[in-house]
Protein backbone atom coordinates (compact mmCIF):
# COMPACT_ATOMS: atom_id res chain seq x y z
CA UNK A 1 0.00 0.00 0.00
CA UNK A 2 1.67 2.91 -1.09
CA UNK A 3 2.06 5.86 1.33
CA UNK A 4 -0.15 8.74 1.76
CA UNK A 5 1.28 12.01 1.16
CA UNK A 6 3.07 14.87 3.35
CA UNK A 7 2.05 18.15 2.94
CA UNK A 8 5.16 20.41 3.20
CA UNK A 9 5.13 24.13 3.35
CA UNK A 10 8.58 25.95 1.87
CA UNK A 11 8.08 29.98 3.03
CA UNK A 12 10.38 32.49 0.79
CA UNK A 13 9.49 29.92 -2.04
CA UNK A 14 10.79 32.44 -4.71
CA UNK A 15 14.18 33.11 -3.40
CA UNK A 16 17.35 31.18 -3.64
CA UNK A 17 17.66 29.13 -0.83
CA UNK A 18 14.35 27.54 -2.04
CA UNK A 19 15.03 26.64 -5.63
CA UNK A 20 17.86 24.78 -4.39
CA UNK A 21 15.62 22.94 -2.21
CA UNK A 22 12.10 22.43 -3.24
CA UNK A 23 13.23 20.22 -6.05
CA UNK A 24 15.26 17.91 -3.56
CA UNK A 25 12.43 17.87 -1.40
CA UNK A 26 9.98 16.88 -4.73
CA UNK A 27 12.72 14.70 -5.00
CA UNK A 28 12.63 12.46 -2.04
CA UNK A 29 16.46 13.66 -0.88
CA UNK A 30 13.91 14.94 2.70
CA UNK A 31 11.43 12.88 3.41
CA UNK A 32 13.03 9.54 1.78
CA UNK A 33 12.51 7.83 -1.85
CA UNK A 34 9.44 6.58 -1.38
CA UNK A 35 7.49 9.19 0.86
CA UNK A 36 4.99 11.28 -1.83
CA UNK A 37 4.86 14.93 -1.02
CA UNK A 38 2.38 17.84 -1.62
CA UNK A 39 4.62 20.86 -1.94
CA UNK A 40 2.74 24.45 -0.25
CA UNK A 41 4.90 27.40 -1.37
CA UNK A 42 4.45 30.66 0.24
CA UNK A 43 5.83 33.99 -0.98
CA UNK A 44 4.79 37.88 -1.09
CA UNK A 45 2.79 39.64 -3.99
CA UNK A 46 5.89 41.10 -5.32
CA UNK A 47 7.53 37.92 -5.99
CA UNK A 48 4.54 36.17 -7.11
CA UNK A 49 5.90 35.32 -10.66
CA UNK A 50 8.94 33.90 -9.42
CA UNK A 51 6.66 31.47 -7.78
CA UNK A 52 4.47 30.92 -10.35
CA UNK A 53 7.60 29.80 -12.72
CA UNK A 54 9.06 27.17 -10.02
CA UNK A 55 5.53 25.96 -10.20
CA UNK A 56 5.71 25.74 -13.96
CA UNK A 57 9.71 23.52 -13.63
CA UNK A 58 8.04 21.44 -10.60
CA UNK A 59 5.27 20.28 -13.04
CA UNK A 60 7.62 19.79 -15.81
CA UNK A 61 10.14 17.69 -13.68
CA UNK A 62 7.27 14.68 -14.27
CA UNK A 63 8.51 13.48 -10.78
CA UNK A 64 6.32 10.43 -9.21
CA UNK A 65 6.95 11.39 -5.60
CA UNK A 66 5.47 15.02 -6.20
CA UNK A 67 1.38 15.05 -5.74
CA UNK A 68 0.73 18.39 -6.03
CA UNK A 69 1.63 21.82 -5.77
CA UNK A 70 0.03 24.96 -3.88
CA UNK A 71 1.95 28.14 -5.03
CA UNK A 72 0.06 31.55 -2.89
CA UNK A 73 1.24 34.82 -0.99
CA UNK A 74 -1.68 33.74 1.24
CA UNK A 75 -0.05 32.36 4.67
CA UNK A 76 -3.31 30.30 5.47
CA UNK A 77 -3.60 28.62 2.28
CA UNK A 78 0.17 27.83 2.50
CA UNK A 79 -0.37 26.24 5.86
CA UNK A 80 -3.25 24.90 6.01
CA UNK A 81 -2.86 21.43 6.94
CA UNK A 82 0.72 21.18 6.38
CA UNK A 83 2.39 18.25 8.23
CA UNK A 84 5.78 20.05 7.95
CA UNK A 85 7.52 23.42 7.00
CA UNK A 86 10.74 24.91 6.31
CA UNK A 87 10.61 28.89 6.37
CA UNK A 88 13.06 30.12 4.77
CA UNK A 89 11.74 33.52 4.12
CA UNK A 90 12.46 36.63 6.75
CA UNK A 91 13.42 40.57 6.05
CA UNK A 92 16.67 40.79 5.51
CA UNK A 93 19.14 43.08 7.01
CA UNK A 94 19.46 46.26 5.16
CA UNK A 95 22.68 48.62 5.27
CA UNK A 96 22.13 51.00 8.37
CA UNK A 97 19.55 49.14 9.71
CA UNK A 98 19.98 48.46 13.56
CA UNK A 99 19.42 44.77 14.83
CA UNK A 100 16.54 46.05 16.57
CA UNK A 101 14.44 47.27 13.32
CA UNK A 102 15.24 44.19 11.83
CA UNK A 103 14.13 42.05 14.57
CA UNK A 104 10.55 44.61 14.38
CA UNK A 105 10.70 43.96 11.04
CA UNK A 106 10.57 40.05 11.24
CA UNK A 107 8.39 40.01 14.25
CA UNK A 108 5.54 40.81 12.58
CA UNK A 109 6.36 38.51 9.90
CA UNK A 110 6.10 35.37 12.33
CA UNK A 111 3.67 36.61 14.28
CA UNK A 112 1.00 36.33 10.88
CA UNK A 113 2.48 33.24 10.03
CA UNK A 114 2.53 32.05 13.44
CA UNK A 115 -1.19 32.96 13.61
CA UNK A 116 -2.19 31.28 10.41
CA UNK A 117 -0.99 28.09 11.46
CA UNK A 118 -2.92 28.49 14.73
CA UNK A 119 -6.33 29.15 12.66
CA UNK A 120 -5.66 26.44 9.76
CA UNK A 121 -2.55 24.55 10.55
CA UNK A 122 -2.15 20.91 12.47
CA UNK A 123 -1.84 20.50 15.77
CA UNK A 124 1.57 18.39 15.67
CA UNK A 125 3.10 20.19 12.56
CA UNK A 126 6.67 20.38 12.51
CA UNK A 127 8.65 23.57 11.57
CA UNK A 128 11.94 24.88 10.89
CA UNK A 129 12.87 28.25 10.64
CA UNK A 130 15.87 28.87 8.30
CA UNK A 131 15.04 32.63 7.94
CA UNK A 132 17.83 34.86 9.85
CA UNK A 133 17.53 36.00 12.68
CA UNK A 134 16.59 32.06 12.87
CA UNK A 135 16.32 31.70 16.82
CA UNK A 136 14.63 34.37 17.74
CA UNK A 137 11.94 33.70 14.75
CA UNK A 138 11.42 30.29 15.86
CA UNK A 139 10.63 31.67 19.25
CA UNK A 140 8.33 33.79 17.78
CA UNK A 141 6.20 31.59 15.73
CA UNK A 142 6.27 28.98 18.35
CA UNK A 143 4.59 31.27 20.76
CA UNK A 144 2.10 32.66 18.03
CA UNK A 145 1.28 29.36 16.68
CA UNK A 146 0.49 27.64 20.08
CA UNK A 147 2.23 24.55 18.51
CA UNK A 148 3.97 22.25 21.42
CA UNK A 149 7.52 23.59 22.16
CA UNK A 150 9.53 20.63 20.87
CA UNK A 151 7.65 20.89 17.21
CA UNK A 152 9.40 24.68 16.34
CA UNK A 153 13.03 24.47 15.65
CA UNK A 154 15.56 26.93 14.55
CA UNK A 155 18.61 25.51 11.64
CA UNK A 156 22.06 25.83 12.95
CA UNK A 157 23.02 23.08 10.66
CA UNK A 158 24.65 25.07 8.18
CA UNK A 159 26.82 26.00 10.62
CA UNK A 160 27.33 22.24 11.75
CA UNK A 161 28.52 21.12 8.67
CA UNK A 162 30.65 23.75 8.14
CA UNK A 163 32.44 23.26 10.97
CA UNK A 164 32.39 19.38 10.76
CA UNK A 165 34.36 20.41 7.19
CA UNK A 166 36.50 23.04 8.32
CA UNK A 167 37.93 20.32 10.98
CA UNK A 168 37.96 17.46 8.51
CA UNK A 169 40.61 20.26 6.23
CA UNK A 170 42.95 20.94 9.29
CA UNK A 171 43.07 16.62 10.44
CA UNK A 172 43.72 15.88 6.69
CA UNK A 173 43.25 13.22 4.47
CA UNK A 174 39.10 12.71 5.67
CA UNK A 175 35.85 13.67 5.08
CA UNK A 176 33.46 16.31 7.04
CA UNK A 177 30.95 13.43 7.39
CA UNK A 178 33.88 11.73 9.06
CA UNK A 179 33.75 13.91 11.89
CA UNK A 180 31.32 13.23 14.57
CA UNK A 181 29.48 14.32 17.90
CA UNK A 182 30.31 17.98 17.12
CA UNK A 183 27.76 20.80 18.75
CA UNK A 184 27.10 24.23 17.92
CA UNK A 185 25.75 25.72 20.80
CA UNK A 186 23.66 29.15 20.95
CA UNK A 187 22.54 31.72 18.34
CA UNK A 188 22.90 31.11 14.71
CA UNK A 189 24.88 34.39 14.54
CA UNK A 190 28.29 35.48 15.45
CA UNK A 191 28.07 34.49 19.31
CA UNK A 192 27.30 30.47 18.24
CA UNK A 193 29.98 28.61 19.78
CA UNK A 194 31.23 25.49 18.05
CA UNK A 195 32.29 22.74 20.65
CA UNK A 196 34.98 20.21 19.70
CA UNK A 197 35.62 18.58 22.85
CA UNK A 198 33.38 15.31 22.26
CA UNK A 199 34.55 15.03 18.37
CA UNK A 200 35.89 11.43 17.24
CA UNK A 201 37.24 11.21 13.76
CA UNK A 202 36.73 7.31 12.78
CA UNK A 203 36.69 6.05 16.44
CA UNK A 204 39.54 8.38 17.35
CA UNK A 205 39.50 11.88 19.99
CA UNK A 206 39.46 14.89 17.31
CA UNK A 207 41.73 16.74 20.60
CA UNK A 208 43.98 14.10 19.78
CA UNK A 209 44.43 14.57 16.25
CA UNK A 210 44.25 18.52 16.69
CA UNK A 211 46.09 19.74 19.57
CA UNK A 212 46.74 23.36 18.47
CA UNK A 213 44.29 24.90 20.79
CA UNK A 214 44.68 28.49 19.92
CA UNK A 215 43.41 26.95 16.28
CA UNK A 216 40.45 25.19 18.13
CA UNK A 217 39.16 27.71 20.22
CA UNK A 218 40.18 31.26 18.59
CA UNK A 219 40.90 30.54 14.68
CA UNK A 220 38.27 28.09 14.04
CA UNK A 221 35.38 29.57 16.53
CA UNK A 222 35.80 32.85 14.22
CA UNK A 223 36.31 30.96 10.92
CA UNK A 224 32.53 29.03 11.20
CA UNK A 225 31.04 32.32 13.32
CA UNK A 226 32.10 34.49 10.02
CA UNK A 227 31.75 31.83 7.41
CA UNK A 228 27.96 33.34 5.94
CA UNK A 229 30.36 36.79 5.48
CA UNK A 230 32.92 35.07 3.47
CA UNK A 231 30.60 33.77 1.57
CA UNK A 232 28.68 36.54 0.81
CA UNK A 233 31.94 38.49 0.17
CA UNK A 234 33.33 35.54 -1.89
CA UNK A 235 30.45 35.10 -4.59
CA UNK A 236 28.18 38.45 -4.06
CA UNK A 237 25.50 37.08 -2.60
CA UNK A 238 24.53 35.25 0.48
CA UNK A 239 24.88 31.21 1.41
CA UNK A 240 21.74 29.13 -0.45
CA UNK A 241 22.82 26.05 -2.35
CA UNK A 242 24.33 25.03 1.55
CA UNK A 243 21.70 27.07 3.61
CA UNK A 244 19.40 24.69 1.44
CA UNK A 245 21.75 21.29 2.29
CA UNK A 246 21.41 22.10 6.03
CA UNK A 247 17.55 22.77 5.82
CA UNK A 248 17.35 19.10 4.32
CA UNK A 249 19.69 17.28 6.47
CA UNK A 250 18.28 18.96 9.31
CA UNK A 251 14.43 17.67 8.65
CA UNK A 252 15.90 14.84 7.07
CA UNK A 253 17.27 13.09 10.27
CA UNK A 254 14.00 15.02 12.11
CA UNK A 255 11.62 13.04 9.83
CA UNK A 256 14.02 9.33 9.52
CA UNK A 257 15.86 9.61 12.25
CA UNK A 258 19.95 9.98 13.13
CA UNK A 259 20.70 7.57 15.45
CA UNK A 260 24.77 7.45 14.98
CA UNK A 261 25.18 11.04 16.05
CA UNK A 262 24.46 13.79 17.40
CA UNK A 263 22.84 16.87 15.55
CA UNK A 264 23.03 20.45 16.12
CA UNK A 265 19.61 21.78 16.23
CA UNK A 266 18.17 24.90 17.80
CA UNK A 267 15.20 24.09 20.06
CA UNK A 268 13.21 25.52 22.85
CA UNK A 269 14.93 25.44 26.61
CA UNK A 270 12.87 25.04 29.31
CA UNK A 271 15.62 25.92 31.75
CA UNK A 272 16.74 22.68 32.80
CA UNK A 273 19.91 22.02 30.66
CA UNK A 274 23.51 23.58 30.31
CA UNK A 275 22.89 26.96 32.23
CA UNK A 276 20.51 27.86 28.94
CA UNK A 277 17.77 30.51 30.18
CA UNK A 278 13.87 29.69 29.59
CA UNK A 279 12.35 30.77 26.91
CA UNK A 280 15.02 31.01 24.21
CA UNK A 281 15.79 28.66 21.01
CA UNK A 282 18.83 27.94 21.76
CA UNK A 283 21.39 25.31 19.56
CA UNK A 284 22.22 21.92 21.54
CA UNK A 285 23.09 18.83 20.83
CA UNK A 286 20.60 16.37 19.91
CA UNK A 287 19.84 13.08 19.09
CA UNK A 288 16.95 12.82 16.28
CA UNK A 289 14.77 9.73 16.81
CA UNK A 290 12.15 9.81 13.68
CA UNK A 291 9.18 10.28 13.32
CA UNK A 292 9.80 14.52 14.65
CA UNK A 293 11.03 13.29 17.69
CA UNK A 294 14.16 14.03 19.43
CA UNK A 295 16.29 13.91 22.62
CA UNK A 296 18.89 16.70 23.84
CA UNK A 297 21.99 14.94 24.65
CA UNK A 298 22.39 15.39 28.33
CA UNK A 299 24.68 15.57 31.89
CA UNK A 300 28.05 16.92 29.17
CA UNK A 301 30.60 18.53 31.24
CA UNK A 302 30.94 21.82 30.29
CA UNK A 303 34.68 23.67 31.22
CA UNK A 304 35.19 27.28 32.29
CA UNK A 305 35.89 28.03 28.19
CA UNK A 306 32.74 26.64 27.06
CA UNK A 307 30.51 28.10 29.72
CA UNK A 308 31.88 31.52 28.88
CA UNK A 309 31.15 30.86 25.22
CA UNK A 310 27.95 29.60 26.06
CA UNK A 311 27.11 32.72 28.40
CA UNK A 312 27.35 35.38 25.56
CA UNK A 313 25.32 33.82 23.34
CA UNK A 314 22.70 33.08 25.75
CA UNK A 315 22.93 37.15 26.63
CA UNK A 316 22.04 37.53 23.14
CA UNK A 317 19.67 35.35 22.65
CA UNK A 318 17.94 37.13 25.68
CA UNK A 319 18.17 40.23 24.27
CA UNK A 320 16.74 39.25 21.10
CA UNK A 321 13.37 37.92 22.60
CA UNK A 322 12.51 41.08 24.53
CA UNK A 323 13.67 43.57 21.58
CA UNK A 324 11.37 40.93 19.68
CA UNK A 325 8.52 40.49 21.97
CA UNK A 326 8.48 44.52 22.65
CA UNK A 327 7.73 44.69 18.95
CA UNK A 328 4.67 42.68 18.97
Amino acid sequence: MSKQPIRVVVTGAAGLIAYSLIPQIAMGACFGADQPVIIHMLDIEPCIQGLKGLEMELEDMCNPLLKGVVATTDPKVAFKDVDYGILCGAFPRKQGMERKDLLAKNAGIFKEQGSAIAAVGKKDARILVVGNPANTNAMLLQKFSNLPTENVQAMTRLDHNRARNMLARKVGNVAGYQVKNLIIWGNHSPTMYPDVRFCTVEGKKLTDLIKDNDFLQKTFVTDVAQRGTTVIKTRGSSSATSAARGALDHVHDWFLGNKDEWCSCGVYSDGSNYGIPQGVIYSVPCKCLGNGKFEIVKGLEIDEFSKKMMEITSKELMEEREMALAAV
